[in-house]
């Protein structure tokens, strides 16, 4: 006993001592130096109302102030004391934290309020200071928590995004900067939406995401718990969850290494760079933000998912790498892999062991090893074919096959003798809604009358058929490769009265110049490095030369000129195909027509115009082979589980 009150006194002398240079340092920052008080930050009887929570465990840390002000001056900002030890408050302080230290212990719950995720003491803020200066994990309470009126603002919209995550997981501990987050975090861990934690999953992520946060502190971090969510969706997109505990400590504070640049990026607004012209355009601009790196030869490693006679997107990215070998000659070394996802890391690995200094993953689903290649290997550039891919040290490339579209949609409005075009699209991916409103967009700018129908090769075998059923007899469909060589091989083309196909038009992509350019700006230095935090996205279009529109050798001649006046003005800026007043499918204005939208805009939009007959699928509408895609580069991507055997189950 007398042992337990010579520990408290000495406990006691350490916290004043903690708390006396809290308020000293406050006080010369400008800082409130006290703990602050709920009924100065909130008029409860503004507010939406009361939840009794009953006795909860409560992180220590987001208990931060009291609930009335009378009892805040014997307590700086940390809840450490600063009153005498011989006062009454000290003497107090001192019996509890004795019986903290003896067999007694602290087991009262304190009482508390909390608002927008903080706490506030009403009854047992020694309790508190005591335990916090233990540092206490968590702290039990008898909890009420005062709800804020709900509005824009984006901290209690935030907030009404966590009491959903709560009333699903009955965690505190997880703290989000951004709206969605939330939601993202129930998908990555391999829950669906409305899924209810068990305690068995509570105690497993608490386990996981409390090591995560101590390898935070561990690394520097002031506060941890303000980051750590972030860092987890980050971690979450690279490894899965049960290795925060499998692996040491060593493997987890370098593994935190590896995803520091998309870290970073979640904390800033504008974490993707779109690059809308090749870098010898932007040559000024992208060596000074991200600086020189020439080379005098470049090997570069393409990776195939399939092999190039079993897939046309395979075979268009081939025809550009045969392109890039013969432009450059002898200063680039190609190779390339045909691998599945699940082996692709071990192959992206092989290549770089055989000289590989820049590596083409030429699908979206290959943004995953990508990522761990680029985090373990930041010597090796790493480009992945995808859309809006958010992940420093992968760069990833697309094209504005929208602008294309517009020209198709043209050229199918002013063939159509009955008014009906159908279109097909592949799968709800980033760039496909744009695709499609655009080619509506070109299609009523000259046939008033058209009648676009949409259908999707990820939900029917037979899509054209259904259309051609319908009395479609133009039929707009995947994208070319280069030109085609026969003729069910056109994107856009129109059903003869024989039931012939009469291509008229494709839209393709000319991957070599693609790849050309950015070779080139690796070998001239203003390729640039990947040492800062923006993602980069090329996204050329037609003016780049790396996307076109093959027109038909038979194309009427009037049309001819049409499409080729069009083409002309969307590669030189006089034309934008979304410039234009544009209503959504709900009723939604989407844009004035005083302007074009933004590459931003235009790259995220998922939803259709109102004269688009049709809609976007739903995930679990998909086709089964169609949802590996979906998952990475779909619209809805960042709130899907992971699939069953692949989750990261907890």
């Amino acid at each position: 006993m007398e042992e337990d009150r010579r520990g408290a006194i000495e406990q006691y002398a350490q916290a004043l001592k903690s708390g006396q240079k809290y308020y000293r340092n406050a006080v010369a920052n400008g800082r409130y130096p006290f703990p602050p008080a709920l009924d100065e930050i909130v008029d409860e009887r503004n507010s939406a109302g009361r939840q009794e929570l009953g006795v909860i465990e409560i992180p220590s840390e987001l208990i931060v102030g009291t609930k009335v002000v009378s009892r805040q001056a014997a307590f700086a900002g940390n809840f450490m004391p600063l009153l005498d030890s011989n006062s009454e408050f000290g003497t107090k302080w001192i019996n509890l934290c004795a019986a903290h230290l003896g067999d007694t212990g602290i087991r009262e719950p304190i009482k508390c309020y909390e608002y927008l995720g903080r706490f506030y003491v009403q009854e047992g803020n020694k309790r508190v200071s005591v335990l916090k200066s233990f540092d206490s994990p968590r702290i039990s309470g008898n909890v009420t928590r005062i709800l804020p009126v709900y509005s824009e603002d984006p901290a209690v919209q935030l907030y009404y995004e966590f009491l959903r995550f709560y009333e699903l997981s009955h965690l505190y501990q997880v703290r989000f900067t951004r709206l969605g987050n939330y939601e993202k975090l129930q998908a990555a861990l391999g829950m669906e939406k409305d899924q209810v934690w068990t305690e068995v999953e509570q105690r497993r992520f608490l386990a996981g995401f409390t090591r995560l946060q101590d390898s935070l502190k561990n690394r520097g971090e002031k506060d941890p718990s303000a980051v750590a969510g972030d860092v987890l969706l980050s971690w979450l997109a690279v490894y899965p969850f049960s290795e925060l505990n499998d692996m040491t400590a060593s493997a987890l504070s370098k593994a935190l290494d590896s995803i520091q640049k998309s870290v970073e990026s979640v904390a800033h607004d504008q974490p993707i760079a779109v690059s809308t012209e090749p870098p010898e355009g932007q040559k000024s601009l992208v060596n000074k933000l991200l600086g020189f790196v020439r080379s005098e030869h470049v090997t570069a490693a393409f990776i195939y998912t399939a092999a190039p006679e079993d897939s046309r997107w395979i075979a268009a990215h081939e025809n550009g790498r045969e392109y890039l070998e013969r432009a450059l000659g002898e200063r680039v070394t190609t190779m390339s892999y045909v691998c599945s996802i699940d082996e692709a890391q071990k192959t992206m690995e092989t290549a770089i062991a055989e000289g590989a200094d820049a590596i083409f993953a030429v699908t979206p689903t290959l943004i995953g090893a990508c990522r761990k290649i680029a985090a373990l290997h930041p010597q090796v550039k790493v480009l992945n074919c995808s859309l809006t891919a958010p992940y420093p040290g992968v760069r990833s490339y697309y094209s504005r096959m929208y602008e294309t579209k517009f020209v198709a949609g043209a050229i199918a409005g002013a063939m159509s003798e009955n008014n009906k075009i159908g279109y097909v699209a592949d799968y709800p991916i980033f760039g496909v809604p744009a695709a499609i409103n655009a080619f509506v967009l070109g299609a009523r700018c000259v046939n008033p009358r058209a009648q676009v129908r949409l259908r999707w090769s990820c939900l029917e075998l037979d899509p054209v058929g259904s259309l051609q059923a319908e009395g479609c007899t133009v039929v707009s469909r995947q994208e070319g490769i280069s030109r085609p060589k026969k003729d069910r091989d056109w994107s856009l083309y129109m059903l003869t009265d024989e039931n012939k196909i009469r291509p008229l038009a494709s839209p393709s992509w000319v991957w070599g110049r693609f790849y050309e350019r950015v070779v080139r700006s690796m070998l001239n230095g203003s390729y640039g490095s990947d040492s800062g935090y923006t993602a980069i996205n090329y996204w050329w279009g037609i003016r780049s030369g790396v996307i076109d529109v093959e027109l038909a050798d038979d194309l009427p001649d009037g049309i001819k000129r049409l499409a080729k006046l069009l083409i002309n003005g969307v590669a030189e800026g006089r034309i934008e195909p979304f410039r234009a007043e544009l209503t959504d499918q709900v009723g939604r204005r989407r844009n004035e027509g005083m302007h074009g939208l933004s590459p931003e805009e235009i790259m995220t939009m998922d939803y259709l115009l109102d004269s688009v007959d049709g809609y976007i699928p739903a995930f679990d509408e998909l086709r089964s082979e169609a949802k590996p895609l979906v998952r990475y580069l779909g619209l809805y991507r960042d709130y899907l589980p992971p699939e069953k055997e692949e989750a990261t189950q907890l």
